[in-house]
């Protein structure tokens, strides 16, 4: 298991690796798992507007609206929008994050997992069983960041805490050839579970969801093994594994 960040490290270890795991804390993975426990597919895609709503056509889906936007009974990428939506089936979910590096490294070639706090056990267990004898899958671990203005990479350390989540499931499962930065973020991960809530709350300040009106995602997010669905993106559209 190797760990790299964003859109740019992600392809680099993608490449040669049988399984992706993005994650994406605040909120496209959280958002997703929600999504995958109800039986909702979800389609990745850029936040292009316009390529956005020829994806929800294609798939006759929904199209997530902007999260500043959604009124009542609307879904964005709010985790409580999609759990609260009555009917909803097929859902295109735009992000400029976690769901733009999904639908990238999608054409690599390489089987993309949504993985977040809440189904990062479900997800270590889902890897090792795809593990033949002594040999396990090689997995590129890429926790999402956020963006600066000028669009580089901004590290987001609820991301590095929900990456090491999943880390951290794999070596209590006995996994070992887990990089030094796949390490240290079990490190950071475990340095933190006991407070997690508290510590994701202190996150939103000055954080994207600090004015959006949702106070009640960040618990969502911290539902700790409360989902024990496995989102996998196969011909661009998330559904939970078997």
């Amino acid at each position: 298991m190797r760990l790299e960040w964003g859109p740019v490290g992600g392809p680099v270890i993608a490449e040669g690796c049988d399984v992706a795991v993005v994650v994406d804390v605040l909120s496209f993975t959280t958002t997703l798992t929600v999504a995958a426990d109800r039986g909702v597919a979800v389609i990745p895609c850029p936040t292009d507007d316009h390529h956005a709503e020829a994806l929800a056509r294609r798939h006759h889906a929904q199209l997530a609206v902007r999260r500043s936007e959604a009124g009542r009974g609307q879904v964005s990428l709010s985790p409580s929008t999609v759990r609260a939506a009555e009917n909803l089936h097929r859902l295109v979910l735009p992000s400029p994050n976690g769901s733009t590096i999904s639908a990238a490294l999608a054409q690599h070639g390489v089987r993309v997992v949504g993985a977040s706090l809440r189904n990062r056990r479900a997800v270590a267990t889902w890897l090792h069983h795809r593990a033949v004898g002594e040999l396990r899958p090689r997995v590129a671990l890429i926790p999402s960041g956020e963006r600066w203005t000028d669009g580089t990479l901004r590290p987001a350390v609820e991301d590095l805490w929900g990456a090491g989540a999943v880390a951290s499931a794999l070596l209590e499962a006995g996994w070992t050839g887990l990089s030094p930065e796949a390490h240290a973020a079990a490190n950071t991960y475990r340095a933190v579970h006991a407070d997690l809530e508290k510590v994701l709350h202190q996150c939103v300040s000055g954080h994207e969801l600090d004015d959006l009106g949702h106070p009640d995602d960040v618990d969502i997010a911290a539902e700790l093994d409360r989902s024990t669905a496995v989102p996998v993106l196969d011909d661009g559209v998330f559904t939970a594994a078997d």
